[in-house]
């Protein structure tokens, strides 16, 4: 068999890439080792995570805050089990669609384990043994989450983001190592469905990649919710014993031990790509010393008709960074000159509040001796959020002190996760403070924090406080 393209891989950025490659009158297969396609996003990931944080929220809110609004209950129960199926069913119906999608845009879809036979011929490995030829490979397998030194991952009690999507049973106590994006928004689902939560971060401050400001935040929220932080603590072993986890992690600022039991410990340190089995060397691709494939500007290998996108390469092991260089490869195989701006590329924690950011934080501008300006603006001083009972959160505008272009956009707040999409079509056009400010939002609306923090950026001119 023979083909213009093959993707090794369905998650975003392969589904997403083989699409596109179909769009452009390519002949386009994709493998996909697992029987869903929809790679870790869709299927243990940014969907199921996401289904689970919704219905947690929504039990969060009628144990604690529905009163506010004069709803009250004496009979809420919480079925573990039903809330886990319902997950489940939405991870089938969003898997569901991309194999729609395949079938109506005309790909072949391989079942099986992708790996190369040489740089022009892939092997899948499935219920049987198929091979095929290409003019273009297009490596997309992703990522799988990473663990510490000495501690085993057993998939029982010790376990990563993949397991914790589908445990048998609500925990009591849970640990959770890491402070990023995945150990946060798990924390936030367990706690507000009654487990005691500990979370354990070696740095200073949680979402440690985000501008700070914004995990000071979310750490005041999240203690007010009842989950307890470690931060500035260094994880040195993870003990199972029958149905109960020790962990035991130094005090990096006096070097002194802390124990923490609990029924389950949650490892979320991060991810790795993942490559395993995939023969590159049969086909001379090379990679770096952090496991990743080396690629050009243009997302080739050394061989350049094979090319990488997503978690595989450098940059933010994020599902929209890899869907954009999934279109950005199907259009170069095209013979388009497509673009990336990796600096707009926003980062989103979907906890609640939620919290999001693009371009510049003020740590970097700092540290590389931008001259900036900034406004901030606080969420309870909208009217829409008083009326939702919002009153927590802020957004912040960095803008370049002389030019007053928009150097990046930093949010924690009700619905931050929609509303950095207009701060990255502000900073695509390269915006200053001032057109945002003088852009009208709807009244009420969330949004109006983006126009009060950037009319605070242009000369503390905001209306609203």
């Amino acid at each position: 068999m023979n083909f213009d393209v093959v993707v090794i891989g369905s998650g975003p950025g392969g589904y997403i890439c083989a699409i596109r490659c179909a769009q452009l009158g390519l002949k386009v297969a994709i493998i996909e080792r697992y029987k869903s396609l929809g790679g870790t996003c869709l299927n243990v990931g940014c969907i199921p995570s996401k289904a689970w944080l919704d219905s947690s929220e929504k039990f969060f809110e009628l144990n604690h805050t529905f009163k506010d609004h004069g709803i009250t209950s004496d009979a809420i129960k919480l079925d573990f089990k039903k809330m886990s199926s319902r997950v489940q069913d939405v991870v089938k119906q969003t898997s569901s669609g991309v194999d729609y999608l395949m079938k109506k845009n005309k790909i072949t879809v391989f079942s099986g384990h992708g790996s190369f036979v040489d740089a022009n011929t892939v092997k899948v490995e499935g219920e049987k043994t198929e091979t095929m030829t290409a003019k273009n490979i297009v490596i997309a397998t992703g990522s799988k989450p990473s663990t510490l030194p000495g501690v085993t991952i057993d998939k029982e009690r010790i376990i990563t983001s993949t397991e914790a999507l589908k445990l048998p049973e609500l925990p009591k106590r849970l640990v959770v190592i890491g402070g990023g994006v995945i150990g946060l928004e798990m924390s936030s689902v367990f706690s507000r469905l009654g487990s005691v939560v500990t979370v354990v971060e070696y740095a200073s401050n949680i979402i440690p990649t985000m501008d700070l400001s914004l995990g000071s935040e979310l750490m005041k929220v999240m203690k007010k919710e009842g989950v307890k932080f470690l931060c500035d603590h260094a994880v040195k072993s993870v003990v199972r014993n029958k149905n109960t986890v020790k962990v035991v992690a130094d005090d990096k600022a006096s070097g002194k031990p802390i124990e923490i039991e609990a029924d389950y410990c949650l490892v979320a340190v991060g991810r790795r790509p993942f490559t395993d089995k995939l023969n590159l060397a049969s086909a001379k691709v090379e990679m770096d010393e952090r496991g990743r494939i080396k690629t050009n500007d243009h997302l080739q290998t050394n061989i350049a008709h094979i090319y990488a996108i997503g978690d595989v390469v450098k940059g933010a092991m994020l599902a929209h960074k890899a869907e954009e260089e999934g279109v950005v490869v199907a259009e170069l195989i095209a013979g388009q000159k497509p673009h990336i701006n990796y600096n707009l590329i926003p980062g989103v924690v979907y906890t609640w509040p939620e919290v999001a950011g693009v371009g510049q934080t003020e740590e970097q501008l700092k540290a590389a001796g931008i001259a900036f300006k900034s406004g901030s603006y606080p969420f309870k001083a909208l009217g829409r959020a008083r009326a939702s009972n919002e009153n927590y959160g802020f957004v912040k505008v960095l803008a370049h002190k002389e030019t007053d272009e928009v150097l990046g956009i930093h949010m924690i707040g009700p619905r931050c996760a929609d509303i950095i999409g207009e701060a990255v079509l502000a900073m695509e056009y390269r915006a200053s403070a001032e057109d945002i400010a003088r852009t009208s939002h709807a009244h009420p609306t969330y949004s109006e924090a983006l126009k009060e923090a950037a009319l605070a950026a242009t000369g503390n001119r905001a209306l609203n406080i």
